[in-house]
């Protein structure tokens, strides 16, 4: 990972466009290809980025990030403070708790929970950036990855829209649609699931555990 504080502005050019005027920031190139331009606020959500695939071009006083799609993240540099690169090694990835896990592994013996005609691929499918819960297929035989959470949040969508981007570079799974499965999902992560394409499955834990409930129901 490569860590760059500068004074900078940054234009992006695409199919929106938008500006950030000079200011000190840290940029972030990952192993992954990817760059992102950061404030000291907004907690982990950058100010702007570039996903991968992409190609960065440095040429003195600026940066050129461009994707396949011929958009171009363009960053000015007016001074830079610090430039420091480290290697983090492979992440061994999120260890889920208890509940995620076992429902990791229902969802698995019952992948027609997720969608009419799933059939498990593989659980725990491992990828250069970390293991995707579930892959499977649907009833059209199209390849589905999985993301499984107990609490369904944007960060959980993030994920899935990373393993997405890889996953549809592989010739042999190509195409792969997406589903966010938890027990609840956030508002928010729901709009930004649809947004992505990413189809949302609410899970009921209890009845995947063959457990009814003991409540009183008019029928």
């Amino acid at each position: 990972m490569r860590l760059v504080i500068a004074k900078c502005s940054v234009d992006y050019v695409g199919r929106l466009s938008a500006h950030l005027p000079p200011a000190t920031r840290l940029l972030m190139v990952k192993a992954d290809g990817s760059v992102s331009i950061h404030a000291d606020d907004r907690a982990y959500k950058p100010l702007n980025w570039m996903s991968p695939p992409c190609r960065l071009e440095e040429a003195p006083g600026v940066w050129r990030v461009v994707n396949k799609a011929g958009e171009e993240l363009r960053i000015t540099l007016e001074e830079i403070f610090q430039d420091t690169s480290y290697e983090l090694g492979v992440d061994p990835g999120l260890r889920k708790d208890g509940v995620e896990a076992h429902l990791q592994e229902l969802l698995a013996a019952n992948p027609e929970t997720l969608g009419e005609g799933f059939t498990l691929i593989r659980r725990e499918y491992m990828t250069a950036i970390g293991p995707v819960d579930l892959l499977c297929r649907d009833a059209a035989s199209g390849t589905v990855a999985v993301e499984v959470k107990r609490r369904g949040e944007i960060d959980g969508v993030e994920q899935l829209t990373r393993y997405l981007e890889l996953l549809n570079r592989d010739p042999l799974l190509a195409p792969v649609t997406g589903v966010f499965a938890a027990q609840e999902i956030k508002p928010q992560a729901r709009v930004l699931a649809l947004d992505r394409g990413i189809r949302c499955v609410v899970v009921n834990y209890d009845r995947l555990r063959g457990i009814e409930r003991d409540e009183l129901t008019l029928f």
